[in-house]
């Protein structure tokens, strides 16, 4: 039975080495579930999840030339799998940083910033207020001031002229700006923490 599978697989790999779309879908049948399963358990966000899962096969489908159908194909997936994971957390570390660090620039003891009984409380708000955001300025919003992206890059990626880029980030900043003023001092922080960037 065991040797039967192996056959099988190797067959299909054979075939997605070829280009076979129906060998590519069968082997995504058949690892997806547990590739959802190992993501999960190191994301906990179902979606984020699933975004691992189609973005391994996706990796696979562009390198399925270069697949070894002597070695372990499962192995295989799931080192992509780990790294895809790992990318997620390094870049939310990584927008996570970029928040603390302004926040400690703006506070009187940087060092014991994250002792801040409401520190968490604005990284909520913030979030929050994007969230509430229209789709598409919210997406706009996301990449200039989270993602780092330029003006250009967003126009063409959203097929959009720069200046349509420029409204939306400047309607964005204005919504937060008044949200946080309300906030008073709490406001300025986050405010400048997107206008400094």
């Amino acid at each position: 039975m065991f040797q039967k599978k192996i056959n099988t697989e190797t067959t299909l790999l054979r075939g997605l080495k070829n280009g076979d779309h129906a060998c590519f879908r069968q082997l995504f049948n058949q690892y997806s579930k547990s590739l959802y399963r190992f993501s999960y358990s190191y994301l906990k966000l179902s979606e984020t999840a699933e975004d691992v899962v189609q973005e391994v096969f996706i990796k696979i489908w562009k390198r399925r030339k270069d697949i070894d159908t002597e070695k372990s194909f499962q192995s295989y997936l799931f080192t992509i799998a780990l790294n895809v994971v790992r990318k997620h957390f390094n870049k939310l570390a990584e927008s996570n940083q970029l928040k603390h660090d302004i926040l400690a620039s703006f506070s009187d003891n940087p060092k014991k910033l994250d002792e801040q009984e409401d520190y968490e409380n604005l990284v909520l708000k913030l979030e929050s207020l994007i969230e509430q955001m229209p789709e598409r300025r919210r997406a706009i919003f996301r990449a200039k001031k989270i993602e780092g992206k330029s003006q250009k890059e967003i126009a063409e990626e959203f097929n959009i002229t720069t200046k349509t880029v420029e409204y939306h980030i400047s309607e964005a900043m204005r919504s937060l700006k008044k949200e946080f003023e309300k906030l008073r001092s709490k406001g300025l922080v986050f405010f400048y923490l997107f206008l400094r960037r």
